[in-house]
């Protein structure tokens, strides 16, 4: 039987615990009991005792387009996203089991992930849903809202505003139906799908479909429904799920408080859609509860080199498919239905093909687990790791910063700690190039996007630097000596075959010229000549450069030329050969 693996998204993501429901057991009905009252307090005890974790994620909208100035918390530390729908907060406090983010901006409604926070970076990904009206009311009035999918919400038309008066007046309804069949679920939806049942138990849920309903009033106030009313909801399934969709099934509201489900009374299965009635308003979700274990994975290639970036995809006969992408330690971690054997598959990049990399069959796993998982050696991909230095307009190395690497249709975004990133990646023959783009998130400062060609197994990137105003830049480290950095009197261009860029200084008492000659377009290239001259070193450093030059981009004149070079060149005074490394990014003069 096929299930549904989901698509791979543009950041990575710890392993979420959205399961689809693909197929699942038939029961005509599903037995639920009236929720008392949930028991926050108790309940909590489940998460473990706080820890401290860091956190960076990508806000977008339902087209894929990057939220700026989202406001960002995760218990009492908070941030704005920055132009790329980008946040960092570092040294958040959560606890051992459960973390939860929520999303707020004006124009959205409130937005959120909880996760299984893991050690290294936990990578969130948030879909924010626009505040748009299915239609308006007025208090006093019975109305039916509805969407062209059949989605539906009954009102009665009495309400009160977040002080718990009555309120008179006209109500806008705003109203989102989430669809299991739909890949992006797993990042609109709030929180993951894990729950307090009626008894305050933990469990994780497989859902047949949510709906969020909002209400605003004349002032744009938040409204809910008046002590004693009811409102009917109505949430149509997709037909994929129909076949397996039990004759009813428990009702559940998302407690924006405290990052999770609730259970909260049934719906019935009419027709193609399930039919319910609610006392509030928040998102309603339709699930069927499971026992679960919390599960980690950690993805390394046959020579032990952790593997980032990779997508892990479990597969459970009852429950669908869950996927999501291994941090820097290689790590992915998430909720998975207890007792069940599930398939376990890691692919690559769509750029590569669809086929896994690696499968098995592992479980069942009936308390929290963690299994290591070793990708054989594969003549069709390649482990690479980026690495370099991040310094901000002063030449400082960047402390809360970030780089995004491009690789083919794919992007991949990983944290700046005191200066230095290293991002790796398993890609596929088909392509050895890429671009990145690092950003100043504290000095709001970036690079320009800068081309380069992978250097298997290591690219060392050298030093880049964010400055706005900066156009064009050299930099190059020489052994371990300062990092040399020109971003002014840079010159670059072709004579004839021979490729030649060079550096200055005002007085001439410093330089820098790297040339190729026989020249014929971006390529890689074994016969760099350099030669320069910096008071780092206090001597001229000169003679055919011994390694290889990628030159990635070479535009017409005012455009860029892009270059990063690697290996030996000797010492003028002694020949003794010390290592090089730089990256050029030129406008081209001639």
């Amino acid at each position: 039987m096929k299930f549904k693996r989901l698509l791979p998204k543009s950041i990575s993501l710890v392993l979420v615990s959205m399961l689809l429901c693909v197929s699942c057991n038939n029961d005509d009905s599903i037995t639920t009991t009236q929720n008392q009252g949930p028991d926050p307090t108790t309940f909590s005890e489940n998460f473990g005792n706080d820890i401290s974790r860091n956190f960076l994620g990508t806000i977008v909208d339902t087209n894929n387009n990057p939220i700026e100035n989202v406001m960002i918390s995760i218990g009492s530390s908070t941030a704005m996203t920055d132009s790329n729908g980008v946040f960092i907060i570092n040294n958040a406090t959560v606890n051992k089991r459960f973390g939860y983010i929520k999303a707020e901006k004006a124009g959205y409604i409130h937005a959120s992930r909880a996760v299984v926070p893991s050690s290294g970076t936990n990578k969130v990904r948030i879909m924010m849903l626009p505040e748009t009206s299915a239609g308006t009311t007025t208090s006093g009035t019975q109305e039916t809202i509805s969407l062209p999918n059949g989605s539906k919400v009954a009102l009665e038309g009495d309400y009160i505003k977040p002080d718990g008066t009555n309120y008179d007046g006209s109500v806008n309804i705003i109203m989102h139906h989430l669809d299991p069949a739909d890949e992006n679920m797993q990042d609109q939806m709030p929180g993951m799908l894990y729950a307090a049942n009626a008894q305050n138990e933990e469990r994780m849920l497989q859902t047949f479909g949510m709906l969020a309903v909002e209400l605003r009033g004349d002032n744009g106030e938040d409204l809910n429904l008046a002590e004693g009313s009811t409102a009917e909801i109505t949430v149509p399934l997709d037909a994929s799920l129909v076949a397996t969709a039990p004759s009813s099934i428990p009702l559940w509201y998302f407690d924006e408080a405290n990052g999770y489900w609730i259970e909260d009374g049934e719906a019935t299965l009419v027709g193609n859609a399930y039919v319910g009635t609610v006392s509030h308003f928040s998102f309603w979700n339709c699930d069927i509860p499971a026992e679960y274990a919390d599960f980690c994975v950690t993805v390394s290639d046959s020579e032990g080199n952790l593997l980032a970036n990779t997508q892990v995809s479990l597969t459970s006969e009852n429950y669908g498919t869950s996927s999501g992408y291994t941090n820097e330690n290689g790590q992915t971690c998430g909720l998975i239905p207890s007792g069940e054997t599930l398939e376990i598959n890691i692919y690559n990049y769509n750029l590569c093909g669809q086929s896994p990399i690696y499968s098995d069959t592992i479980g069942p796993f009936v308390v929290d687990s963690s299994i290591g998982v070793t990708v054989a050696d594969n003549p069709d991909i390649i482990s690479e790791t980026v690495t370099g230095i991040f310094n901000d307009c002063d030449g400082n190395p960047v402390t809360e910063g970030y780089v995004q690497l491009s690789y083919g249709n794919q992007y991949f975004t990983d944290v700046v700690s005191d200066g230095d990133f290293e991002i790796n990646l398993i890609r596929c023959d088909a392509n050895s190039t890429f671009t990145i783009q690092a950003f100043d998130y504290v000095n709001i400062q970036e690079t320009d996007s800068l081309n380069y060609t992978f250097t298997t197994p290591l690219t060392n990137l050298g030093t880049i630097q964010s400055c706005n105003t900066i156009e064009e830049f050299i930099t190059y480290q020489v052994d371990d000596f300062p990092v040399v950095a020109y971003n002014f009197n840079v010159q670059g261009g072709l004579d004839g075959n021979y490729l030649y860029i060079s550096y200055y200084s005002d007085l001439q008492d410093y330089w820098f010229n790297f040339n190729i000659n026989g020249f014929n377009g971006p390529n890689t290239y074994t016969n760099g000549y350099l030669d320069f001259f910096d008071e780092s070193y206090g001597t001229s450093l000169e003679n055919l450069f011994i390694g290889t030059s990628n030159v990635t981009s070479f535009g017409d004149v005012g455009e860029y030329i892009d270059i990063n070079f690697s290996g030996v060149i000797n010492d003028f005074n002694s020949d003794d050969e010390l290592p090089i490394s730089g990256t050029i990014h030129v406008l081209r003069d001639f």
